[in-house]
């Protein structure tokens, strides 16, 4: 693998868009930390009017300056975890962060204490327009806010609540080392995340069963470690939901992005109820693989003995001819982020391993992929400029206040330029094996965003509801939760492997509650949106208006401007027939 050094410049991303050089991110760091204290003189003077916007207006200055800095330490860190010195600046960038909200936290509590009415006024007031969503957020979270000695406390420990989250990171993208793996000729390849995912991906079924072995058994080793870590973030979590006095923690995570708990519960019934569909596709995968039984290694093995390669710039222009219904104005967007270097596009020793785009107001977003030439990679870029174009047009259409919408509401946009990705592709497939392999990759899809998303979300859910009930947890039976769960949610179909139990322990998102429902819930969203971008050529601009409008609203309201609908069951039914007519379509390519 190429060192950092040896990647040509116009594949790494330009981060002086955030900070110019070191030098300046110390410089502006200062600055901010000298005028934390300037915040003591707004404290006990909230209720007068003009006191209360021109520290709120103080505050969001503050907070894009922070915001810029924080991309420019955390990303330079993400590309070599091992760099000291990068990983010294988000370290100094954390302390200056929480000594702002110890300063900051008193804001929320003064006006937590205003009355209803009062509250409300302020919504309706034009000099706090930019606000209105904020000071919404504080009446609906009133009742959960603790006293302001106790919210300055929890604001000094910030960092150490953080520590799980980064303890996981530090160990898996920079600690964790794998033994070599063995294909069927006796051929040794070294390991990585990544590598794994290549091997994963192979014909060769002993390189395969070697990776997924050697990768969760190596977490295997490591499991009381990880779950004891795992353990006491859940316990925390479990901790302040209690304090703020919420019915959970899934109830805390879902209010407080303003999800009713039926949205998630109608997500885990109708899963349930269709998870034939998962269980037809391992089938029709198995007979496509032409094996006799079927396993977890054989979950993304390709089905094509000689996959095309293409290079970042054929990607590019793949993905701008299949989202060509998006408009030319979504176009020109997507040159501007390969030459304004939006995107680090390439794998080098010590970068995080996944892919993500990094939204901060006041300049453009950026990418992180670690691109390898598959058709994988070019749906992974694809996802990754949905979310940058989110980010976007939001940026542009909205006040700081109202731009950062909700992760529930992202990964739709990021999905349905998947789906038209596919939808593309499909439509100019003209071989048996094209298309074959374009039905597995979305069936694919659908099994890992939606099946398994959900089987993840409820590992959550039963762990911390075991945690609030005050049941004892330890690594036996984390893992035996996780077997479970593979058992239904698997059935029959994936025959069952001993390291398997251990996958749980791999997943980054758990330091995050609740978060992976929403990958289940943006791609049953996207399945509606994608067809409606294609079907009716008047849609676009509900689309765009949908892209742009932040966090102006809630979620379910927002999707609504799309003509989507997640409180309805129909639009998860709509979602499951597309599916299944996917499985009956590849189904008569085998006749």
């Amino acid at each position: 693998m190429k060192k950092r050094s040896e990647i040509e410049e116009k594949y790494k991303w330009d981060l002086t868009k955030f900070c110019k050089d070191e030098k300046e991110f110390l410089k502006r760091l200062k600055n901010i930390e000298e005028k934390i204290s300037l915040f003591s003189k707004y404290e006990n003077k909230l209720e007068n009017d003009a006191i209360l916007f021109e520290c709120l207006e103080f505050q969001t200055k503050l907070l894009i300056e922070l915001g810029l800095l924080y991309r420019y330490s955390d990303l330079s860190s993400l590309v070599e975890t091992t760099d000291k010195r990068a990983n010294e600046l988000v370290e100094l960038f954390s302390n200056v962060d929480t000594k702002f909200s110890v300063a900051t936290s008193f804001i929320e509590i003064e006006i937590g204490k205003f009355s209803n009415e009062k509250l409300k006024k302020l919504q309706e007031n034009k000099r706090f327009s930019n606000y209105r969503r904020y000071f919404e957020a504080i009446l609906r979270e009133k009742k959960h806010m603790l006293s302001k000695k106790e919210e300055k406390l929890i604001s000094n420990l910030g960092d150490v609540l953080a520590g799980f989250n980064t303890n996981f990171e530090k160990f898996n993208y920079a600690d964790i080392k794998f033994d070599s793996v063995e294909d069927s000729n006796g051929e040794k390849h070294e390991l990585t995340v990544s590598k794994g995912l290549v091997y994963l991906e192979s014909s060769d079924r002993k390189l395969r069963e070697n990776t997924y072995k050697t990768l969760n058994a190596t977490y295997g080793k490591y499991i009381n470690f990880l779950a004891n870590n795992y353990i006491c973030d859940v316990k925390t979590s479990c901790v302040f939901a209690k304090l703020r006095k919420y019915k959970s923690c899934l109830s805390a995570a879902l209010q407080s992005e303003e999800i009713d708990e039926s949205v998630y519960n109608m997500l885990i019934r109708k899963v349930r109820e269709n998870i034939d569909i998962s269980h037809k596709y391992f089938d029709l995968r198995r007979k496509a693989l032409n094996l006799d039984d079927f396993y977890g290694y054989d979950l993304i093995a390709s089905l094509k003995k000689e996959e095309k390669k293409y290079t970042f710039e054929e990607a590019v222009a793949l993905i701008k001819e299949a989202l060509s219904v998006l408009g030319g104005d979504y176009l020109k967007l997507i040159d501007r982020a390969v030459n304004e270097r939006w995107i680090d596009v390439y794998p080098n020793e010590n970068k995080y391993t996944g892919g993500f785009c990094a939204d901060t107001y006041g300049t453009s977003p950026v990418i992180l992929i670690n691109f390898l030439g598959s058709l994988q990679c070019v749906f992974d870029l694809a996802h990754e400029l949905g979310h940058a174009m989110h980010t976007h047009f939001s940026n542009e259409n909205q006040p700081y206040q109202t731009a950062y919408y909700t992760i529930f509401v992202s990964e739709v946009i990021s999905t349905t330029n998947e789906l038209l990705l596919f939808r593309y592709l499909i439509s100019k497939a003209k071989t048996k094996e094209e298309k074959t392999f374009l039905y597995d990759k979305i069936l694919g899809d659908v099994n890992s965003a939606i099946f398994r998303q959900t089987m993840l979300s409820e590992f959550e859910e039963k762990i911390h509801s075991m945690c609030e009930k005050g049941e004892p947890l330890s690594a036996e039976i984390l893992c035996n939760t996780y077997k479970d769960l593979l058992g239904f949610y698997n059935g029959d179909k994936v025959m069952p492997c001993e390291e398997a139990k251990y996958q749980w322990a791999r997943s980054p998102h758990f330091f995050t509650s609740f978060y992976v429902y929403k990958y289940a819930t943006g791609f049953v969203a996207a399945s509606k949106i994608s067809k409606s971008l294609i079907e009716d050529k008047d849609f676009l601009k509900k689309y765009i208006n949908f892209l742009s409008s932040g966090n102006s609203s809630d979620p379910i309201s927002l999707l609504k401007i799309a003509d989507c609908d997640l409180t309805k069951e129909e639009t998860y039914n709509e979602a499951f027939a597309s599916f299944r007519e996917f499985l009956d379509l590849w189904k008569k390519e085998n006749i």
